[in-house]
């Protein structure tokens, strides 16, 4: 190839590739100029209680799906039931609306109705899917309006070492004759007490609630025939139960258990995963619950979600609502963390091994109520726990105990009718 000629193709190269460059610009400019920029995401904050392992299913399995199809950021802070109301209040004094939905224990929702902190969503509330079951439907209505929708719904279920029971011919108590019963036997067999409850005498009164009601007693009196009787048999059954009574939380009663320092205890289905799919723990087994002499009453437990009054982003928190009661994420959070759920369609994703443990949590969501939804409920806990305290810690009258805080629950409720 002579000079001229390689002159020339060198010459043509450079200028095809120089016009391409040049057309590509050009086109990139063209586009740059002609498209709209993207949205920006919205931010959506929202509060929750949840476990370390509970977070780390919600931010990775939950949370992306929502955000993508929405252009949205969920922010999701940890906020404890018991602060939600201060949280919402300081919002409301400052004139901030920082968050967008609360999902919250569904027996501290009274005080956010009766202060004002929470929307009426009763014109949404046809965005509650037909088959939700039990009473977490009813839980988020106030005086025919709809506060909160149903979210978690969750019921203890009561866990016994089959290994132990078929070693002392004992079988899972089903009324309170027979939970005495094998309260005795353990601790006359083993030394020490082997059954546990979750009563610590501070906190929560989930499972003395229930006592009361099994004999048809209202923990908002106290001093009725059924909280005598209920009160009178939990000082009877008290010396033969295990001392990690007292320390009886979610996690230390999940270790109880796998650690064979209790033999039978109730506590949240959430511990299956703990205790038998991560610990190996197959001997531990679950039922319901035992009756009292009025029958079985279980406290229903979970939460309801809800949107704190002067959200900005209402429609976008009443999608996130629809999103997490939809059956998709349901059957998620049944699948990855065990949780009961309030649709009756999701339970198919139940893995076999899981099946007890669900078929016990369903039978116990049949009978559950939630607690005394009164805005002096705080109060009447407090009470419970000091009349309970009294009776079984320092063997005090039952009926002279529970008249002394029967008055104090009156006391609550007459201040709190004066404000």
């Amino acid at each position: 190839m002579n000079r001229s000629v390689k002159k020339l193709l060198t010459v043509g190269l450079v200028s095809t590739m120089t016009a391409g460059v040049i057309a590509g610009c050009a086109d990139k400019e063209g586009k740059e100029k002609g498209a709209a920029a993207p949205a920006e995401a919205k931010t959506l904050r929202v509060t929750m209680a949840l476990s370390e392992e509970e977070w780390a299913v919600m931010r990775s399995d939950v949370l992306p799906k929502f955000e993508k199809a929405n252009n949205a950021k969920v922010e999701a802070i940890q906020v404890e039931a018991k602060d939600v109301v201060k949280k919402l209040e300081a919002m409301k004094l400052a004139g901030k609306a920082e968050i967008d939905l609360v999902a919250q224990d569904v027996n501290n929702t009274a005080a956010l109705v009766s202060k004002g902190l929470v929307e009426d969503l009763s014109s949404y509330k046809a965005r509650i899917p037909q088959e939700a079951i039990g009473k977490l439907v009813e839980a988020g209505e106030f005086e025919g309006k709809t506060y909160f929708m149903p979210y978690r719904p969750n019921v203890e279920i009561n866990y016994y070492n089959e290994n132990k029971f078929q070693q002392y011919g004992l079988q899972p108590p089903k009324t309170w004759d027979e939970l005495l019963n094998v309260a005795k036997t353990l601790k006359e067999k083993e030394g020490i007490g082997r059954l546990a409850l979750k009563i610590k005498l501070s906190g929560d009164v989930i499972e003395i609630v229930e006592f009361i009601r099994q004999a048809g007693g209202d923990p908002l009196v106290l001093n009725d025939e059924g909280t005598i009787k209920a009160f009178t048999f939990l000082q009877q059954l008290w010396p033969y139960l295990s001392e990690d009574t007292l320390k009886a939380s979610f996690s230390a009663t999940n270790g109880f258990l796998a650690k064979e320092s209790v033999y039978y205890a109730p506590n949240w289905p959430f511990g299956v995963n703990v205790i038998v799919k991560d610990g190996g723990k197959k001997e531990i087994k679950a039922y319901s619950g035992y009756s009292g002499p009025k029958g079985a009453v279980k406290t229903l437990g979970g939460e309801v979600i809800g949107i704190p009054a002067g959200s900005p982003n209402k429609e976008l928190a009443v999608k996130f609502m629809e999103y997490l009661m939809s059956k998709e994420v349901q059957e998620l959070l049944i699948s990855k963390l065990g949780w009961p759920s309030f649709r009756s369609d999701v339970y198919g994703v139940v893995e076999d091994w899981q099946k007890p443990y669900f078929d016990a949590a369903q039978e116990g969501l049949k009978v559950a109520q939630p607690l005394s939804n009164v805005p002096y409920w705080a109060e009447v806990n407090k009470a419970i726990n000091g009349a309970l305290s009294e009776v079984v810690m320092d063997k005090k009258d039952v009926k002279e105990t529970l008249n002394k805080y029967a008055a104090l629950i009156q006391k609550a409720k007459a201040d709190y009718e004066k404000k």
